[in-house]
């Protein structure tokens, strides 16, 4: 038996980060987000990397970003939600209906929206965790009520025009300075939470990666986003959608990494029996993530009758799919147990940004669903294969 160094006090030293791995899957994801950039960056004669259209793209991946990131709590936790598209319909329904037709300010109609959203999410999780039935059957069921709902409450109408002030909700724009701002803000809070990882992970006596990689890591990103926020200043600044996406995905990485809630959900997806073993209140955690899944549906829907500045009966068809499709695409396993937030939000610009580029590139909408099947089956497939 190999006996393991100590240090004079008797602690195990930390260990260096030589056989620390290599993360080939995120890295994967970039590098097709950036093939992608520019593949259709040459067809579109560079238009599709403009400030204008890449604005247009954070706008348009927000409702699917939001979307993303409670699916990936779902999906992690071993259930799947086909309700999504259906609530998200009803609950931007709700907000306009109260709006225009009975005069509701805009703070009191975004957060019925919600309210609405989570109840929903309640009730499905209630049928899933607390009498067993399958959510693929309860969230089916789900997906045809909702609709239903909306077309009954809104006798199959558009509803519209809404207030100025809730179409700023997803129309408007961050200025220039504070933008970046809130860049600098953004990476400096990168720069602590890694030096304090780095802390916490020496103290415990754990695997710790060398300094260059970490920090290497932190300056590409700070490039990143200061390359980002440049380039949406040039157009009209920083869509408010897509910052209300990072704050939300901000803290949902936060409860997935940093809450005993987070690393319930992925002990309960990775094994339920031995989770149950641990003493993990399955029950409990299953309805609460449903709720969330059901609040996260409001917010899309707030966001999507903003954009539209209207609330249709088919408002979020199909987004269900497209929402299902960006968690597996970041590498959410649909096994249970495994699934990243940042992979979700990547998975949902690759979807966007396929739908945007096709459609400068005046591909027929048919081709559009063709490529995202067939990303969709390739990504499955990967996961299944990486799996043996």
């Amino acid at each position: 038996m190999t006996r393991q160094t100590t240090t004079a006090e008797g602690a195990t030293p930390p260990r260096s980060g030589l056989s620390f791995k290599f993360d080939l899957q995120a890295y994967t994801l970039i590098i097709a987000l950036v093939l992608i950039a520019l593949i259709f960056g040459f067809f579109t004669g560079g238009e599709f990397l403009s400030s204008r259209n890449i604005s247009n793209l954070f706008t348009q991946m927000a409702v699917i970003a939001v979307l993303a990131v409670g699916m990936t709590l779902v999906i992690v936790a071993g259930h799947i939600d086909l309700s999504v598209g259906a609530l998200l319909g009803l609950a931007g329904g709700i907000a306009a209906i109260l709006q225009v037709w009975y005069d509701w300010n805009t703070v009191a109609a975004v957060a019925a929206a919600i309210a609405v959203g989570a109840l929903l999410g309640l009730w499905q999780g209630w049928w899933v965790a607390y009498r067993a039935v399958p959510a693929f059957i309860v969230t089916l069921g789900g997906m045809l009520i909702f609709r239903g709902i909306l077309i009954g409450l809104s006798n199959g109408q558009t509803v519209a025009p809404l207030d100025d002030s809730f179409k700023v909700i997803g129309n408007s724009y961050f200025p220039y300075i504070p933008g970046y701002i809130l860049a600098v803000v953004g990476i400096v809070l990168l720069v602590v939470w890694t030096v304090r990882n780095r802390a916490k992970r020496e103290k415990m006596h754990l695997l710790v990666p060398p300094a260059t990689i970490d920090y290497g890591k932190v300056a590409a990103y700070a490039v990143f986003i200061l390359l980002a926020v440049y380039m949406l200043n040039r157009y009209l600044g920083t869509p408010v959608p897509f910052l209300i996406v990072l704050a939300i995905a901000g803290v949902f990485i936060f409860i997935t990494n940093k809450t005993s809630f987070g690393r319930y959900i992925y002990a309960i997806g990775g094994n339920q029996e031995a989770a149950a073993l641990s003493g993990i209140n399955i029950k409990r955690n299953t309805l609460w993530v449903f709720v969330i899944m059901g609040a996260l549906s409001g917010v899309a829907g707030v966001l999507l009758t903003s954009r539209l500045n209207a609330a249709t009966v088919s408002a979020g068809t199909s987004y269900e799919l497209d929402a299902i499709a960006a968690c597996v695409i970041g590498g959410t396993s649909l096994m249970g147990g495994k699934g990243k937030i940042v992979g979700a939000l990547i998975g949902a610009l690759i979807m966007a940004s396929i739908d945007n580029g096709m459609s400068m590139m005046n591909i027929g909408a048919y081709w559009q669903y063709i490529v995202k099947g067939l990303i969709l089956i390739l990504a499955v497939w990967i996961d299944i294969s990486s799996k043996k």
